[in-house]
């Protein structure tokens, strides 16, 4: 009789035996690990077998059950658009999508036909019934279906050509998953790796969110399909609660916020991903590069300067060329040689160490720059400030001994987490990145190389006794980083600062980097990037989104505005801001026509964060009526406990 393990305890089982019935009293179990590997239900388990049940709310149930309803919602838009051909339907963050090449882009209307043909798909409880197939009979059945003979094609490469073609194709056979009836007829099918849910009724709670156009394979080369977003939820209420997340994410978007508080734009003359900043947000910026210049010179940071390109051999002996190509902009002509623009700082830092003798007495050198750089994003991706082509870094780039490095990530770690405290930032984890061993030409270095750096890194990561995930593959071809993930005002995630460890460019197939250590000898230093911002675009867009545009008064564009009961309460005002100006603070009185409850929502519409009213008895008593952006005031204020209260605010950061 078949012995498997299951939750560490082992048990006897008969011969035949499918996954699902070791789970068949927890409804909540939709597929199952065995040897590691996920798998349906209906998997007939075999004798030493490790089963683990995966339950639909965990992160591999969450990405099975998205998966699912992807199909289900290609099988609708088949059964309503029959002439409509198949592209790819991953699971994404929070839902899924699939591409589809049809004559007409979809229209709302059409979003709701799809989804009233899923909900009696879903009512149906067809079964997911998977079926291996080898190259040649998945070809001849889906012959009419020519993105998927394309995946075929690509099979084992497909995951690295096209963005979630791995729930399709990957290395070794082919499979795919057939919809059945009741009565055991196929509805319908589609090329997959899977697993999938036992059936359509084991999808909770699901909706359509919208459709946009999409490249084939994410290549503007290729033709543009129509991509419907979809998510899925374990329950109502989780989907409910999701809902309620985007409404208010859409209430915070960057994009709308920056037009209405006249922080930045985009203009199309400059072109897609290349903002600009109007006075209120170069207030902001200003402020933030202030901040950032100041603690980095602090903690032992040297200022440098670098140009936007250089000769493009440059960048081959960095390894940028060869490894991150695709990033950079195409060559610009000077003078009959090839220079680049910028898409990152380092190689020029380097330049920097290496333009004379370093000893080891001179380590940790720490250079620093507000270096602005250039990456050629697909346009597919831009958006707002967070993902742009250019982009100021707070670029900064340690040279330290092997024995110092540790000490200096330290430093560093410490250092981010500081400054992102300091702007409201205070719930975070950290995710380490790693070389991928299955892609070895996607990196440079020796495997004891990036074991020695990864060790490091993760060892300083734990000190800190914050989370830790690991994120393997997801290092820079040069060696491991850590990145900072934080959490916004509403729980979303953004990838602020990085750490990286380098072993590669310092060496002597590279830059050829030394110091001159103790003994004499030469010995190569380690470099460790380092970026706090990330960027700055970036990074005040997470901001924006975090507060809603309600900044803390240290950073807010106005961070004070007198709003006068009558004309005559002008020259006071004034006054009061005459007073306030030479302690730095950022005043502004609105003399303009509105009456004074228009001046007041006009203050709380633009988020300032305090509004000074004076009226007669304000001007006769040397006070003001002291109200916040929130609504709350307090009348009869005297003066300087006001301007106590504004500098207090802001020389502690504090939100109000």
């Amino acid at each position: 009789m078949p012995e498997i393990q299951v939750d560490d305890k082992k048990r006897s089982v008969e011969p035949g035996t499918k996954a699902w019935q070791l789970f068949a009293e927890t409804p909540e179990v939709i597929a199952a690990r065995v040897g590691g590997e996920l798998k349906d239900l209906a998997h007939e388990l075999a004798d030493g077998d490790t089963v683990e049940p995966v339950t639909i709310d965990s992160s591999d149930g969450l990405n099975i059950l998205r998966h699912s309803t992807a199909h289900v919602m290609a099988q609708a838009v088949q059964d309503l658009f029959p002439d409509a051909k198949l592209g790819i339907g991953p699971p994404i963050t929070d839902g899924f999508y699939y591409d589809f090449d049809v004559d007409e882009p979809f229209v709302p209307e059409d979003l709701v036909k799809i989804e009233s043909r899923m909900r009696k798909i879903i009512k149906e409880g067809q079964k997911f019934d998977r079926r291996e197939v080898s190259d040649d009979a998945a070809r001849t059945e889906l012959a009419n279906e020519p993105y998927k003979l394309e995946l075929i094609g690509l099979k084992s490469t497909a995951g690295d050509a096209a963005e979630g073609a791995s729930v399709e194709v990957g290395e070794g056979g082919l499979s795919i998953y057939d919809n059945l009836k009741r009565d055991g007829s196929a509805a319908w099918g589609d090329l997959c790796r899977g697993p999938h849910l036992p059936t359509t009724k084991r999808i909770p709670a699901f909706t359509l969110m919208r459709s946009a156009a999409a490249y084939w394979r994410g290549d503007e080369k290729n033709k543009q399909l129509q991509r419907i977003y979809g998510t899925a939820w374990p329950n109502k209420e989780a989907l409910d609660e999701h809902l309620h997340r985007i409404e208010e994410a859409q209430r915070r978007d960057h994009r709308r916020l920056g037009n209405e508080l006249d922080l930045y734009s985009f203009p199309d003359e400059i072109g897609s991903g290349l903002p600009v900043f109007h006075p209120k947000g170069g207030v902001i910026k200003r402020e933030m590069e202030d901040y950032v210049r100041r603690r980095h010179i602090e903690e032992g940071f040297e200022y440098v300067g670098t140009p936007h390109i250089a000769k493009e051999e440059l960048f081959y002996t960095s390894g940028h060329l060869p490894y991150y190509g695709d990033g950079m902009f195409p060559a610009l002509d000077v003078d009959g040689m090839d220079y680049r623009l910028k898409a990152m700082n380092c190689p020029m830092h380097n330049l920097i160490y290496r333009a004379r003798q370093r000893s080891y007495r001179d380590l940790p050198l720490r250079l620093f720059e507000f270096g602005h750089v250039y990456r050629n994003e697909k346009s597919g991706v831009i958006h707002g400030l967070t993902r742009v082509r250019g982009f100021s870094q707070d670029d900064s780039h340690s040279y330290v001994t092997p024995a110092q490095a540790p000490d200096e990530i330290r430093h560093l770690l410490n250092f981010v987490l500081s400054l992102l405290r300091d702007f409201g930032l205070d719930d975070f984890y950290l995710e380490l990145s790693t070389r991928d061993d299955s892609k070895p030409d996607k990196f440079i270095g020796s495997e004891e190389e990036w074991a020695v750096a990864t060790q490091v890194l993760g060892d300083v990561c734990l000190e800190t006794g914050l989370e830790l995930v690991p994120d393997p593959g997801g290092a820079a071809y040069y060696g491991p980083k850590v990145s900072v993930q934080a959490r916004d005002a509403i729980g979303r995630t953004w990838q602020m600062s990085t750490i990286q460890y380098d072993f590669n460019m310092p060496s002597a197939d590279r830059f050829g980097l030394e110091y001159v250590a103790a003994d004499g000898s030469r010995q190569q230093p380690v470099m460790i990037h380092s970026a706090k911002f990330g960027s700055i675009e970036r990074f005040m867009g997470v901001l924006v989104e975090h507060y809603a545009g309600a900044f803390p008064p240290w950073l807010a564009p106005v961070q004070v505005v007198g709003i006068p009961v009558a004309e005559r309460h002008v020259e006071y005002l004034s006054e009061v801001a005459a007073r306030l100006r030479p302690l730095g603070i950022r005043v502004e009185i609105d003399a303009s026509d509105e009456r004074m409850q228009k001046k007041i929502r006009t203050a709380q519409t633009q988020k300032i964060p305090f509004m000074l009213i004076a009226g007669d008895n304000d001007v006769e008593a040397g006070a003001v009526s002291f109200r916040y952006r929130s609504g709350e005031q307090e009348n009869g204020v005297p003066l300087d406990d006001a301007i106590t209260r504004i500098t207090t605010a802001v020389a502690s950061r504090a939100q109000v």
